[in-house]
């Protein structure tokens, strides 16, 4: 296992830390994170810690694909295990931080939505052997989702002290962004996906 593989493996095992911080009832165990007052917003300690490794763990993600192409260890494992690092790190923060009210449950539902309709396209292309490469509006859509998340976990702060929802706002534009880049995909592959490959 190389390096950017390594990388990859440790994203993993920090979305299962963050989703324990944010799942597990740790007053039942005797465990109390403690609740601060920032001028007027209460902060959860926990989510604090959770967002500080969210951040630790996106960056993860850029810096294991820049060493893969940097080093030329590029593998169809890392390629593998990198996709579903990506998905396992973004969809069980949504479906969490909807279920204990942070965003509405209409966000996980779009953006979870269109990855499984666009991993479907990017798949049915892959058996006709091209080879989808990202687009402009998924690298938009993904920038948009990180840096909304991250301002969820911290409590939407400084723009909460003037009530403004800047997290919910870049959410929502990742979710209008998660559609439209799906339209393309299809619009890109439709050909090749309706094409009748065994004439």
């Amino acid at each position: 296992m190389n390096l950017p593989t390594k990388i990859t493996v440790a994203r993993l095992v920090l979305t299962v830390v963050i989703v324990v911080l944010l799942m597990v009832p740790f007053s039942l165990l005797g465990i109390n994170f403690p609740i601060y007052d920032v001028n007027g917003v209460s902060v959860e300690l926990n989510y604090i810690i959770a967002g500080v490794i969210f951040i630790i763990a996106s960056l993860t993600d850029f810096l294991d694909g820049y060493l893969a192409r940097k080093n030329n260890q590029v593998t169809d494992t890392g390629k593998m295990l990198d996709a579903i690092a990506d998905k396992v790190l973004v969809n069980p923060v949504l479906i969490i931080l909807a279920c204990n009210g942070f965003i509405p449950t209409l966000i996980p539902v779009i953006y979870i939505t269109r990855d499984i309709v666009v991993d479907a396209i990017k798949m049915q292309a892959a058996s006709k052997g091209k080879v989808q490469a990202a687009i402009k509006s998924g690298k938009y859509k993904t920038a948009c989702m990180m840096v909304g998340l991250v301002l969820v976990f911290f409590y939407n702060i400084p723009f909460a002290f003037w009530n403004i929802r800047v997290d919910l706002g870049l959410l929502i534009i990742a979710c209008v962004l998660a559609v439209v880049s799906a339209f393309e995909y299809y619009h890109i592959n439709k050909e090749i996906l309706f094409s009748n490959s065994e004439k």
